[in-house]
């Protein structure tokens, strides 16, 4: 497994819950009824090589962290392209840092 790891920072701390809303809605959109036919190349990318997403904010700061897990690392590369080419909407903050991982230890303990 494969992670890619991106920070942002100056994000509006009161637009959080209307974000994680949005895309909740478009990742539940996709999952259930597929892409409409219109959608962009980097999200049918995101959808065939994306197996898991994690958002993590700090709704003082408005600092947020997003975890793109991958099975693969070309899903990985291919992935981070098209996540690359796409703008933190308005409020979101900017991009800071993105780094790619590899997974090596993944353990539950509950």
């Amino acid at each position: 497994m494969y992670a890619r790891i991106a920070r942002f920072d100056g994000g509006d701390p009161s637009r959080i819950d209307a974000q994680v809303a949005e895309m909740k809605a478009q990742m539940q959109g996709a999952k259930s009824g597929g892409l409409p036919a219109d959608a962009p190349e980097g999200v049918r990318t995101l959808m065939e090589t994306v197996s898991r997403f994690m958002h993590f904010v700090d709704r003082e700061s408005g600092t947020s962290v997003g975890i793109a897990l991958c099975e693969t690392e070309d899903e990985l590369r291919r992935a981070d392209a098209a996540l690359d080419e796409m703008s933190p909407e308005e409020g979101s903050g900017r991009r800071t840092s993105t780094e790619l991982f590899e997974l090596v230890l993944d353990e539950s303990f509950r």
